[in-house]
């Protein structure tokens, strides 16, 4: 599915990697080929609220950082090597659902009989080997530990209470093959809210663990991320204990409780009053690389309310920015060298009944083939007990499944 799908100019192929869920609907969600796209960059609520108002068609895409500059009025100077714009939908030729043992195939341009045979006559090899790339930090060691300090003043003087910090590590002169790197990728981390998107010469190739924001029906649900530990893969006993350690952390458990609250705050903006609640607090859940402190909020949305005041209430998602959300994008813009572009956005899909699911942009590899550039971003949450160098240590812990694949 994934190599048919990837001979498309857009296309977009979702993997939840049979991670079980009571909240996941299909096993595999992939569009391929755009009828039409969608990509404002003025009244972008306005066009967007039209868009998911007359919907009755499958529509995939993003959601970039800076959309938050049509929430507020926040601006972004710093450079985005990528390119990918602020906002992006198409309405796909092709849609392919894979649940267990069974492929639906809705399409509008060919039998679906014939694009069943061509997915399964493709060849279905090895992953491939890493490539081997110079991979440099935008941010300087020394430059990161001062700027954490920077930030934790801002905190003390009650500017914010918690901030997403990121840095950028990049490589020029990259040439890859983004499907071999994606497979590379998800085979050393497999995460339930993996995606390969592809948007011309623009690439995400994402191992995210991280729900942004579902729909289904009149029930919205997120489950933020805020809380990460290494494992132990060679001593069940010490994984277990690092596990246990998570879960008794004092700092994340402040910096996940803030996050809930932030969000619980967002989703009463555009849900039914008493209806937000807490359905899970501090769950820790182990995936390939490390054990998370994931949450998980819901709430009941207010009836005519749709996708543009949901996003205009929740984006960018608190996991990523912090509290007060409007101060922390401020502070981020201002110690932050590198603009996020799609990366703290998010990537899903709008059905034809107008549910909903997007992910969170994060653990991913974002590619521009034609500027032969390729970059990704970490970060973690700030607060004031945190420790600039063990901040560091947890951003280079985040990202190396993706250093084993290009380094």
């Amino acid at each position: 599915m994934l190599s048919w799908v990837n001979r498309f100019n857009i296309c977009c192929f979702l993997d939840n990697h049979q991670y079980s869920s009571s909240h996941q609907s299909v096993e595999c969600l992939a569009a391929a080929g755009a009828v039409s796209i969608f990509s404002p960059t003025e009244n972008i609520f306005t066009s967007l609220q039209e868009l998911y108002r007359n919907n009755q068609d499958w529509l995939f895409g993003h959601l970039a950082y800076d959309l938050k500059n049509a929430v507020a009025p926040l601006h972004s100077s710093h450079p985005d090597q990528i390119g990918f714009p602020d906002m992006f939908f198409f309405r796909p030729e092709t849609v392919l659902q894979l649940s267990g043992n069974q492929l639906t195939i809705s399409t509008l341009q060919e039998n679906p009989k014939q694009i069943f045979e061509e997915i399964c006559s493709l060849p279905f090899g090895p992953a491939g080997e890493s490539s081997h790339l110079a991979i440099q930090p935008r941010m300087a060691k020394e430059d990161y530990l001062q700027k954490i300090e920077s930030i934790r003043q801002h905190i003390q003087r009650g500017d914010c209470y918690e901030i997403n910090f990121c840095q950028e590590f990049y490589a020029t002169n990259a040439e890859i093959d983004p499907l071999s790197v994606y497979r590379q990728l998800t085979e050393i981390s497999p995460n339930p809210f993996a995606c390969f998107y592809k948007l011309e010469d623009k690439y995400v190739l994402c191992a995210s663990p991280e729900r942004y924001l579902q729909k289904k029906g009149n029930r919205l649900l997120s489950q933020p991320i805020k809380g990460t530990f290494k494992r132990h893969l060679t001593d069940t006993a010490a994984d277990e204990s690092l596990k246990q350690a998570l879960i008794k952390s004092e700092k994340d458990r402040s910096e996940n409780v803030m996050v809930v609250d932030l969000v619980r705050n967002d989703l009463s903006q555009v849900c039914k009053e008493g209806s937000v609640q807490v359905d899970e607090l501090f769950g820790v859940y182990s995936f390939p690389q490390v054990h998370q402190m994931i949450s998980t909020i819901s709430g009941e949305l207010k009836a005519d309310f749709g996708l543009a005041e949901i996003l205009q209430a929740s984006f960018p998602m608190g996991s990523m920015t912090g509290a007060p959300k409007r101060r922390v994008m401020e502070l981020i813009e201002q110690y932050e060298v590198t603009k996020r572009g799609i990366y703290s956005g998010a990537i899903g899909y709008i059905s034809p009944d107008n549910d909903f699911d997007f992910n969170v942009v994060i653990r991913s590899i974002l590619y521009n083939a034609t500027a032969a550039y390729l970059c990704y971003l970490v970060g973690g949450g700030i607060t004031f007990y945190s420790d600039a160098e063990k901040e560091y240590e947890e951003c280079l812990l985040k990202a190396a499944a993706i250093q084993n694949v290009l380094a």
